[in-house]
């Protein structure tokens, strides 16, 4: 056991000198990961790739256009020999030998006194991985630890020094599968999950037993308004020392209120990342086969707020304007004003024939589409008792879908 035995060992070689033989293919694959260590590096080749001559311009390597010569290693802390000159490398070899300098050889591992591991990173850690002579089997067990590191299925607790910090996540439209692998990994390394109430429950499953999770509809506010309580449990848990989550629906800065809680933090003195999610604004329709824009039918799509009735004096929204566009609008949080909205749009002049589709629960199991016009679709609608969250599109792309998808 111990021939195939090799001991692992991080090198720091930041300002050390390093000698490459060789500027093929291998060395142009090695010499990055040794330029970002900070080593001094050597470059000892008659020829080079394109790759390896431009790091060599750019002042990364110091390289000399000749063979290898007895001496070249002298000070060296670390030898990797690329070239495809066996006799070159056995002297080359037996030279690090002598001087008890690492070598590693890409010819003949056995011949070698050092072998490169099959390495990946992820967020500040490095992942090495020997096999000893199955390289393949290095890479696939490198990529799937990197892999797993990335997306959060492979928990890595850290041993948090920066401070209080708050993650605004955006989880997507509904199906768990479409989080952003960083917001995966976040989740995973959460001690404290503050999730809206349509957060899915296949993600919050997956969570450890220790992490709290909080719904932050049932957040008990007393004289505070609901989004100042959930704030203040965002910033008590911070500076707890826990590491927090905000999992909010589809992106965060979209209908999201994310930037409320966002400036909260900031004046608590709480840094905080955005994780951007998928809006439901185009997921949802694609989920349903309904592209938003397409070559000759729609240049644009305006995403609009529908929680807010036309005629309402609190409305932010210009109905008139948006009537006389021609392209595609998505309506989120319209499910209740749907009605009275779409007659509003026929009203400054949008067709009453206009295409529209009512998508519930898009990208879960339980998606259902509802075909309309913007003459029927309150109606229709209610009929069918649509019911949030449901994403509402109006135009002609409607009509472009396939009914399979219906």
């Amino acid at each position: 056991m111990s021939e195939n035995f090799a001991y692992p060992v991080g090198l720091r070689l930041s300002g050390r000198r390093v000698v490459v033989l060789g500027a093929g293919q291998v060395a142009q694959r090695r010499l990055p990961a040794l330029i970002a260590a900070g080593a001094d590096i050597l470059l000892i080749s008659p020829s080079a790739t394109a790759s390896v001559e431009a790091m060599a311009e750019a002042g990364e390597v110091r390289w000399e256009r000749r063979r290898y010569q007895d001496g070249d290693f002298e000070g060296a802390w670390y030898v990797l020999i690329t070239t495809d000159d066996p006799e070159a490398n056995a002297a080359a070899s037996a030279e690090a030998e002598a001087r008890r300098v690492w070598c590693v050889r890409s010819d003949d591992a056995e011949a070698a006194s050092a072998w490169t591991p099959a390495t990946g990173r992820s967020e500040g850690v490095t992942v090495a991985v020997l096999t000893g002579r199955d390289p393949r089997r290095s890479a696939a067990v490198r990529d799937a630890v990197v892999e797993g590191l990335r997306d959060g299925t492979l928990a890595a607790p850290r041993h948090r020094t920066r401070g209080p910090h708050v993650a605004l996540v955006g989880r997507g439209p509904g199906d768990p599968d479409l989080i952003t692998v960083r917001g995966r990994r976040l989740l995973a390394e959460a001690d404290v999950v503050v999730a809206d109430r349509l957060g899915p429950r296949d993600l919050l499953d997956e969570l450890p037993p220790h992490v709290e999770v909080i719904d932050a509809a049932k957040i008990p506010y007393g004289r505070f308004m609901a989004q100042e309580a959930i704030n203040n449990a965002l910033i008590e848990h911070a500076k707890a020392g826990k590491s927090v989550v905000r999992l909010k629906g589809g992106d965060p800065f979209v209908f999201g209120r994310g930037m409320e809680e966002a400036e909260a933090l900031a004046e608590a003195g709480i840094p905080c990342t955005v994780v951007p999610g998928i809006s439901s604004s185009i997921s949802v329709p694609g989920a349903a086969g309904i592209p938003v824009t397409h070559r000759g039918v729609a240049h644009e799509f305006t995403v609009v707020s529908g929680h807010v009735a036309p005629d309402d004096p609190s409305s932010l929204v210009d109905w008139a304007a948006l009537a006389r566009l021609r392209g595609t609008l998505v309506l989120l949080m319209a499910v209740e004003k749907i009605g009275a909205i779409a007659a509003a749009l026929v009203a400054h002049g949008r067709a009453a024939d206009t295409p529209v589709a009512v998508v519930q629960e898009g990208t879960t199991p339980a998606q259902r589409r509802v075909d309309a016009t913007l003459a029927t679709v309150g109606e229709r609608a209610a009929a069918e008792g649509v019911r949030p969250p449901a994403v509402v599109v109006i135009g002609d792309v409607v009509a472009l879908s396939s009914r399979d998808h219906r």
